[in-house]
C-alpha cells in the first residue's frame, strides 16, 4: 500500500495527516495520483490543484510525471506556506 502523508494547512483541509491507500492499476505517476485524491470532492477538490500542492515520492521533490506505485512514500505539501 502507498502511505501518503499530508503537511500544514492540509491536514486542517483533509482533516488526515496521513493515509495508506492501495492505488488503482491506472495511478502511475504523481499528476493521476492528485487527480485521483481530487476526485473524492469537497475539499479534496480545491486544496490539491497541482498549482497549490508540492509532491515528494520517496522523500524527493517530484515532477507531475514521476512514477509511483503501492510501494511509494508520497508527501503533499502547500505550494506556499499558509
Amino acid at each position: 500500500m502507498a502511505k501518503i502523508l499530508y503537511f500544514a494547512n492540509l491536514v486542517d483541509k483533509l482533516g488526515s495527516s496521513s493515509e495508506e491507500v492501495s492505488l488503482p492499476a491506472s495511478i502511475t505517476d504523481v499528476r493521476a495520483l492528485l487527480a485521483w485524491l481530487r476526485a473524492r470532492g469537497g475539499n479534496w477538490e480545491t486544496a490539491l490543484m497541482e498549482h497549490m500542492v508540492r509532491v515528494t515520492v520517496n522523500r524527493q521533490f517530484a515532477a507531475p510525471e514521476t512514477s509511483i506505485d503501492n510501494t511509494t512514500e508520497i508527501a503533499i505539501v502547500p505550494a506556499r506556506p499558509g
